[in-house]
């Protein structure tokens, strides 16, 4: 049963091509992001990238007594693995999840294994730096990130928790500067109210963990409103609550069996650089695949405390790699399923959150019209995705004999179902992910603020009324099997 990092990984290595590890020493600093590119990144990583196993390194410079894993959700088919499923269906199964939540639960004892070794920053000699390997993705980065810490913190009005994923900068010795995209995740409209009273707001940022948990927390509104734990995805999917334990320096709850736990309180009124200590004006390579600008606007954690499990493993990802793609996609996903299916049951076959749009900006949607008055029907599906996920930008539609998840197929339909003219519809001037460079007033003036765009409809579907003339040549069904024994 997987419910932790190491029962993944424990898994994977009984899976053929799933997982590499290197004993060979490898730098933090851009060195292990540029050897994974080669291995297995994919996405919207420059080329030349591919889909490949995850690797765990060994031997980290600087840090002996850990090592880091990278890509482990960065391929689709072995998340399917993962979740027992097969890749077609991981949205299915998220939606399902949504429905039949199990809260997560806080378990008490000696034996919490995110804690079997604590550092307190007022210990001399603390450095977050030499606790937690934390890599840099590139040259260019405004320090070492943490990109799969799970944020965790608690409403100070209603005392209803949730759990993000934020990019997450090592500044000092004890400081974290943590970056909120305006308007999206909770914990970002959480600390707004406490700074608002005045008072810090706990956080505990748990790294290595349940792949169920990680997926689970990309989920957002409104398929997820504020005051809906993400955690109770993770357990329904594995069919038990998520063990939570209480922090030990904030009173706030983190991950029982993270690999590592940095508990701390975001300052109210504090603000600070994100490059604050390199000064090349960017962040980190973001799921658009540009290295996304440094902000300076940055919300600061003060760290209380470090704890982690012995010999513990640093989980990282390369942002514009699949990994990003699978984690915030799948939720896309079942949140589009999700919408259309209640409005206009059994029409939407499958959605996929295409790796182009880093899971975020692209949908292809599989659409079946059975009847005449099915004619339309397409379009308003695709109206409710951009009603389910506010971030979506591009649908395209297509029909049931089309695999969405093979890229020629649909470009196949837009070379032979669609005409530009009649086809595509345009929605101007609505809210999208500021993260797009193309979403801002001086590449179209017609945009009124940064992260506004036009939302673009393509229609591959065919008319129903021509559907006879568009059927694809069919052929012959065999099993090849027979064909394929070697020679000799």
């Amino acid at each position: 049963m997987i419910d932790s990092l190491r029962s993944a990984l424990d898994f994977l290595k009984t899976e053929k091509n799933e997982l590499i590890e290197t004993n060979t020493p490898v730098e933090l600093a851009a060195q292990l992001a540029a050897i994974y590119r080669h291995v297995g990144a994919g996405g919207t990583v420059m080329r030349p990238t591919k889909i490949g196993p995850a690797m765990l390194f060994n031997n980290i410079r600087g840090h002996p007594d850990c090592k880091v894993l990278i890509g482990l959700l960065a391929s689709r088919a072995r998340v399917a693995k993962l979740f027992g499923c097969t890749p077609e269906r991981l949205g299915w199964i998220f939606k399902d999840a949504v429905k039949n939540a199990i809260e997560p639960v806080v378990v008490t004892g000696t034996a919490i294994l995110c804690q079997e070794f604590v550092h307190d920053s007022r210990e001399k000699g603390f450095d977050i730096h030499s606790l937690v390997p934390a890599p840099t993705n590139t040259l260019l980065d405004a320090g070492p990130y943490i990109t799969m810490g799970m944020c965790y913190a608690t409403h100070p009005d209603t005392g209803l928790s949730d759990v993000t994923i934020h990019r997450l900068c090592l500044q000092g010795p004890d400081e974290l500067s943590i970056f909120f995209t305006p308007g999206v995740r909770h914990i970002g409209a959480m600390a707004k109210r406490a700074e608002e009273m005045g008072v810090e707001l706990p956080i505990s940022i748990s790294i290595g963990v349940d792949p169920a948990i990680e997926i689970a927390s990309c989920f957002e509104p409104p398929t997820t409103p504020v005051g809906f734990n993400e955690l109770s995805i993770a357990g329904a999917l594995r069919g038990r609550p998520v063990e939570m334990a209480k922090c030990l320096t904030i009173k706030e709850n983190c991950i029982a069996n993270a690999e590592y736990v940095i508990e701390g309180v975001i300052i109210p009124g504090k603000r600070v650089k994100e490059d604050q200590h390199r000064g090349t004006g960017f962040a980190m390579p973001e799921f658009p695949g540009y290295t996304g600008p440094a902000s300076n606007n940055c919300a600061l954690i003060k760290v209380k405390a470090v704890t982690h499990r012995r010999h513990p493993i640093m989980q990282t990802c390369i942002g514009p790699s699949e990994e990003h793609v699978n984690m915030t996609g799948i939720p896309t996903e079942a949140s589009i399923l999700d919408m259309v299916e209640k409005a206009m049951p059994g029409r939407l076959l499958n959605v996929y959150a295409h790796s182009s749009g880093g899971g975020k900006y692209m949908a292809v949607m599989q659409f079946k019209k059975s009847t005449a008055s099915d004619e339309g029907r397409q379009r308003q599906a695709a109206l409710l995705a951009f009603s389910a996920f506010s971030e979506l930008k591009t649908v395209i539609l297509v029909d049931e004999d089309v695999d969405i998840f093979d890229s020629n197929d649909v470009l196949w339909t837009l070379n032979t179902r669609y005409q530009g003219d009649i086809d595509t519809i345009f929605i101007p001037g609505v809210r999208c992910h500021p993260l797009d460079p193309s979403e801002s007033p001086d590449y179209n003036p017609l945009l009124r603020d940064k992260g506004i765009s036009c939302k673009t409809i393509f229609d591959c579907t065919v008319p129903f009324a021509l559907m006879q003339r568009f059927t694809r040549a069919r052929f012959l069904e065999v099993d090849p099997k027979e064909w394929l024994v070697p020679s000799g």
